[in-house]
């Protein structure tokens, strides 16, 4: 095993260390919560990152890193930064770097390449989402939402609120929410999409008027008037 592996792996061991003494708030209701990377498999990710850029940025790459010391320190350093990020995330910004860019990334460019765009997963752009939520009609739930971040933000916002305030004090305070919550879906967790209440099994049907006459001819004889 290479030294950079060694200690990217005594790295991992504090953090695992760490994480056992640490208490976890619980996560918020009605969604799902992704579960955290395996950190063996993102020590992996890294080191097929690394291995990749040397193939693609050789002479900027020997550059950057000419010692092994350094090396091992920018894998050390980079692993703090992604070691939160799932390894498949991690592999695909490293495509992403190759394909976009002529230059050696940084580890900021690959953090945002790790984060996909609101619209690869479905997420429409806070005014569209602020315009939807003021206008999804009554009963809310029962809404075809975009996306379920949408409802959500609306919820959090308070629809009476949305829809009796003017945009320039409702907007801000959706686009905090929604910000929020498209974070939280960025990190991979599952909304909840709203759950519409259930029809009732029978629909009654309105009473003719001779059938609300003779109802009330039986009433007034049970009643004896």
């Amino acid at each position: 095993m290479s030294d950079s592996n060694k200690l990217l792996e005594k790295v991992q061991g504090k953090l695992k260390a760490s994480s056992k003494n640490t208490r976890t708030a619980a996560g918020p209701t009605g969604s799902e919560q992704a579960a955290p990377p395996d950190r063996e498999q993102v020590v992996n990710a890294i080191n097929q990152m690394f291995a990749e850029f040397e193939l693609v940025y050789h002479n900027q790459y020997l550059k950057a890193f000419p010692s092994r010391e350094k090396l091992q320190y920018a894998k050390k350093l980079w692993f703090s930064h992604l070691c939160e990020y799932r390894p498949e995330q991690i592999l695909m910004a490293a495509k992403r770097a190759v394909r976009d860019s002529e230059f050696l990334p940084t580890v900021r460019r690959i953090l945002q390449y790790c984060d996909p765009s609101p619209e690869e997963l479905g997420l429409p752009d806070a005014r569209s989402a602020y315009l939807e939520a003021c206008r999804a009609p009554n009963p809310k739930a029962d809404y075809a939402w975009s996306h379920p971040a949408v409802y959500h933000a609306g919820r959090e916002s308070d629809w009476f609120f949305l829809a009796s305030s003017p945009e320039h004090a409702a907007f801000p305070a959706f686009k905090r929410n929604y910000e929020l919550l498209c974070e939280r879906v960025r990190r991979g967790e599952q909304l909840e999409p709203p759950i519409a209440k259930a029809l009732p099994e029978e629909i009654g049907t309105p009473l003719s008027r001779e059938q609300q006459r003779e109802k009330l001819r039986e009433l007034r004889r049970d009643l004896d008037v």
